[in-house]
């Protein structure tokens, strides 16, 4: 048996290949992530975006993005770029915060995404540390976590678009960068619990889904990452927290801190055993037939509660492009232009996590 309808997958280019719309018509996947590679132009998105709803065998497939602001904006070749999250914490003015994320809402909807892989809830515990979130957090401290990234998400949601915290339960604590290899944290349940989690359970009622961190943590659980934990989602998150009602995914499957431990297939088997509603493949896409059928080898009590999950969220949380309009576009780029001017670029060290590369 095969059964696509836990898998989040990429694209390889800005357009489909005749190998992957026979794929995604035969894998029905719950829906796809675009990257900077798919995105030429706004008409093209648009089109690519029509294209895959039309695949689809509901009305409403997830089609997500990354677009935090910043140097993780995937549309960056094709409109300004919204303010990054420590900028906009630093001037602590929430009413370009809410610019922000009502102008990123906007922006997504015209191009027929309706998911952002946002906001980052991330504690920046090491903030001078290439563990991919430099340039990306809104903070250390939980409070102006819950403020900012709080506001900003209220805001985009406003525009009709769901939002996606990440990454749980505490991305921020990794020395590495995941997209390389596998980090571990020595942090405890309570050192989560008085810190981390905090801005996940504040917001909690305001959250689409929430997405786990490739990050290892020893002390939680000494089997596995928090992604591929039955510990740290199902005991942790749905039971102990509360978020049995929310989409939960992992992060990228492809990243070096899995495929340098798992293949293709158990990853997928561990993610949704553990509690995951979605594994999530975005660059080896070609692998996603030998994905879907691990998961149909997975029993039917495990998957079901998964796809009722993700049919719910479809369900309730998810809207149709907005019609497409010229004006509308040029006016929410211009919008985003003169609100990137109030916050001018300031010199990083060089930041080598390949994030904002993709």
């Amino acid at each position: 048996m095969i059964d696509g309808s836990l898998l989040l997958l990429g694209i390889t280019g800005p357009e489909l290949t005749p190998e992957e719309t026979a794929r995604f018509q035969k894998l029905q996947p719950a829906g796809y992530i675009l990257f900077t590679r798919n995105i030429v132009s706004a008409a093209q998105t648009r089109k690519l975006t029509d294209e895959l709803r039309e695949l689809s065998s509901t009305d409403l497939p997830i089609i997500a993005i990354d677009q935090e602001g910043g140097r993780v904006t995937r549309t960056r070749e094709i409109a300004p770029a919204a303010p990054s999250p420590p900028k906009l914490a630093a001037r602590k003015d929430m009413g370009k915060i809410a610019d922000a994320g009502a102008l990123t809402g906007d922006l997504l909807r015209l191009l027929g995404v309706n998911m952002n892989f946002a906001p980052i809830l991330d504690l920046d515990h090491f903030p001078e540390t290439q563990n991919a979130l430099r340039g990306r957090s809104w903070g250390r401290d939980p409070q102006r976590v819950i403020d900012y990234a709080g506001h900003w998400n209220r805001w985009l949601r406003k525009s009709s678009i769901a939002s996606c915290a990440k990454h749980f339960p505490a991305g921020g604590r990794a020395l590495t960068d995941p997209h390389h290899d596998l980090p571990s944290s020595p942090a405890t349940l309570d050192e989560l619990l008085r810190e981390d989690v905090i801005p996940y359970t504040a917001l909690m009622p305001e959250l689409d889904a929430i997405m786990l961190a490739h990050v290892d943590f020893p002390n939680i659980d000494p089997n596995f990452p928090a992604s591929l934990s039955p510990r740290i989602i199902r005991s942790f998150l749905r039971d102990q927290l509360g978020f049995d009602k929310h989409l939960v995914l992992t992060d990228d499957l492809d990243m070096g801190a899995i495929t340098t431990r798992y293949g293709r297939g158990e990853d997928v088997k561990l993610a949704i055993t553990a509690g995951n509603d979605l594994a999530m493949i975005c660059h080896r896409t070609d692998t996603a037939e030998a994905a879907a059928r691990a998961i149909g080898e997975l029993s039917h009590s495990v998957t079901e509660e998964a796809r009722d999950r993700v049919e719910r969220f479809r369900r309730k949380k998810l809207h149709a492009p907005l019609k497409w309009s010229d004006q509308k576009w040029a006016d929410t780029c211009a919008a985003l232009a003169r609100l990137a001017t109030e916050f001018p670029d300031v010199p990083e060290n060089q930041i080598n996590s390949p994030v904002a590369g993709y």
